[in-house]
């Protein structure tokens, strides 16, 4: 008698083929998960590939460390570092707007047109708030 979570390892290669997905017909066998084989590990990926899915997420967090090291200056600087901020919230909604899912990364949170309502009207919030109100003197 086999373990039913255990797979003979032709059905694990055929599966495998199949991206890890059941082929219509198949019936899934009880104790079985419908993803490739968890100890094959992670699908393959080069580090180039990985890098650029990151790419985007990380220059946006690169960009809000700057926007609040400018400022950190002093209260003067208030005003240009929301606008640096707002600029790089801006930027990301562009970018998850351009970008296919897969390589938007961890911009990607939700659907496409969520991500970028949300970036583009903290963006827009931002740059109000940065041009129209006065700065203390």
């Amino acid at each position: 008698m086999r373990h039913a979570a255990g797979a003979s390892a032709a059905h694990r290669r055929k599966r495998a083929r199949a991206g890890g997905r059941r082929v219509a017909g198949q019936p899934a066998e009880a104790g079985e998960a419908d993803l490739a084989d968890p100890a094959a590990g992670p699908p393959a990926a080069s580090a180039r590939q990985r890098l650029a899915a990151l790419l985007p997420y990380l220059l946006v967090v690169c960009g809000t460390g700057l926007s609040l090291l400018v400022m950190r200056q002093g209260e003067r600087d208030v005003r240009g570092g929301t606008l640096v901020l707002a600029g790089v919230l801006l930027a990301a909604a562009v970018a998850r707007l351009m970008l296919p899912d897969r390589r938007a990364g961890l911009l990607a949170s939700r659907r496409r047109l969520a991500d970028v309502a949300a970036f583009a009207a903290l963006g827009v919030g931002l740059l109000v708030s940065g041009l129209f109100f006065p700065v203390p003197v």
